[in-house]
């Protein structure tokens, strides 16, 4: 094709034309980044919304009149329906459209957010927080296949930088401004929020997200039952993970059928899409060796992504009595350090050996995360400074490396199929995380306590000493019965250490993982990671 600067008076030359997948049409780059900008704000608020209620659940239990269980399937249902809709954005993405599919999927979880919001009874409040969660899962996976497929191979490694940072900083910063919104205005303006924010982007996203055209003939021969098998599976497996360890696990019925059922389903799917003609979920990314091993690498982050972000809120908490804002200022550091070393994390990714990268990463997110091995029940801010710095700057560089080198030898037509993947993997990967770390903390608590309290009751001399010390303290006190105080009181620091030593364990459960994920880096391809579907240095 002539260039149109060749041609006599046809004025000023325009950009060289980029092209949108492998479509071979020329973009306007101003549209595509506004476009794509809607996206990415889109997939910030869907992500902001599971943590944002997260330190306001007793204000919205004391609104709506729920008991402890019911406030809890606030955060659960949310998290069941989400999971089941990422596998099907790939699907659903090619038949209608990216800019249709997302502009409905906005549409959508802004109209249940206000619904949510103005919900009086735990029950209207639990359906329409699963109608959100169905539309913010539909919100999420497209902006990585969009990323990866748009964007030409020299940018798309900003798209995953900006995509990456989405994805840690919005956790982080989530229950901090949940906090303050529900203590300036009140907790309903948490939903409320997200309506100014959803019409930005419906316009931005209607109006220049035009990036690829729709395949309506996909509508017919729609795998019903792979879409069934999906759902009951997922739903499943999600409440397993989420409800497990408070259940005690397999000593509840429930939870022991739902495991069945679960393992069962899970079968059935996986060879129901291996042999129909036009499946719901194509499994064919897995085929692909990079792929997979990308796809265990961003499992192992986001284990250790959600479960750092879990643990240490609920450390300051419990153990050291911190408020929310506490919570929240030292929570920031990680925040902070993601949001800063995200350009960074990508020129190292983009310049290193993709092995040099990604055991770097892993490696120095699990020397971090071990720091907190040694935890002690004086730790707060100043102590958990390096560990968030270093987990936190680990983290971006490992989960962009692993994200990369998913795609790096994938064709362009599969990006979408491994974008709803990677997504799915992630949140399942967080729900599983959490619910290891909860039964951890609550096994490895009650074997320290055994061992502390019978190393109390022992006739050494260290233990008769403080008793006595402690016996001694309550008679001055005016105690009626000092004994008795005093035992309770040596109780209650067998308790409290009892939990600063569990939660040792789980971090050095978490370093453990990171540590394997470093080992499974040295089989990664040599060279620095393609950005096009195409290897780059040798297998």
């Amino acid at each position: 094709m002539a260039n149109a600067a060749a041609i006599p008076g046809a004025g000023p030359a325009p950009p060289p034309p980029s092209f949108i997948g492998a479509d071979g049409q020329p973009v306007d780059w101003t549209k595509v980044f506004l476009g794509f900008g809607g996206m990415v704000i889109g997939q910030f608020m869907a992500m902001l919304d599971i943590q944002i209620v997260a330190s306001s659940l007793v204000q919205i239990q004391s609104g709506i009149g729920a008991t402890n269980d019911e406030i809890s399937w606030v955060q659960t249902i949310y998290l069941l329906a989400e999971v089941v809709i990422m596998p099907l954005t790939a699907y659903l993405t090619k038949m209608w459209g990216t800019r249709s599919f997302y502009v409905v999927a906005v549409v959508g979880f802004s109209v249940t957010s206000v619904a949510v919001g103005l919900s009086s009874s735990v029950g209207a409040m639990i359906f329409f927080r699963a109608l959100q969660g169905v539309f913010a899962g539909a919100m999420i996976p497209p902006v990585f296949a969009t990323a990866m497929t748009v964007f030409p191979p020299e940018r798309r490694m900003t798209a995953n930088v900006i995509v990456g940072l989405i994805v840690t900083l919005a956790p982080t910063i989530g229950p901090t401004l949940g906090g303050q919104l529900t203590d300036a205005l009140s907790w309903r303006w948490l939903f409320f929020i997200n309506v100014p924010v959803g019409l930005l982007v419906i316009f931005l996203v209607g109006r220049y997200g035009a990036f690829d055209k729709p395949d309506p003939s996909l509508a017919k021969g729609i795998d019903w039952w792979g879409l069934g098998l999906m759902t009951v599976f997922l739903l499943s497996a999600q409440y397993v993970f989420e409800e497990g360890a408070g259940e005690s696990w397999f000593q509840d019925d429930v939870i022991l059928w739902l495991t069945v059922l679960a393992v069962l389903t899970g079968i059935a799917f996986i060879w129901r899409e291996l042999v129909y003609r036009q499946p719901i979920v194509s499994l064919a990314p897995f085929r692909d060796r990079n792929f997979t091993l990308g796809i265990i690498m961003t499992f192992v982050t986001g284990v250790s992504l959600f479960g750092g972000t879990f643990l240490l809120p609920i450390f300051l908490g419990q153990v050291r009595g911190f408020s929310s804002s506490e919570v929240g200022t030292t929570m920031l550091v990680s925040g902070l350090t993601m949001f800063l070393s995200a350009p960074v994390a990508g020129r190292i990714v983009r310049m290193l050996d993709a092995r040099v990268a990604i055991v770097g990463g892993f490696a120095l997110a699990a020397w971090g995360i071990q720091l907190g091995a040694k935890v002690t029940s004086e730790w707060g801010f100043h102590e958990f400074f390096w560990l968030q710095v270093t987990r936190g700057l680990g983290t971006m560089i490992a989960m962009i490396a692993a994200q990369q080198m998913c795609v790096s030898t994938l064709p362009v037509t599969m990006m979408k199929d491994a974008s709803g993947m990677v997504n799915l993997v992630r949140n399942v990967a967080g729900a599983i995380g959490l619910a290891i770390i909860t039964t951890l903390l609550a096994h490895q608590q009650a074997v320290h306590h055994a061992d502390l309290a019978s190393a109390m009751s022992t006739a050494n001399a260290a233990s008769q000493s403080l008793f006595e010390g402690m016996t001694r303290m309550m008679e001055a006190g005016g105690m009626a019965d000092p004994e008795a105080g005093a035992r309770k009181a040596v109780g209650g620091m067998i308790q409290r250490q009892a939990a600063v030593l569990s939660f040792g364990d789980a971090f050095a459960f978490l370093a453990l993982g990171c540590w394997a994920a470093a080992a499974l880096g040295f089989f990664a391809p040599k060279g620095r990671l393609a950005m096009g579907g195409k290897p780059s240095g040798g297998h």
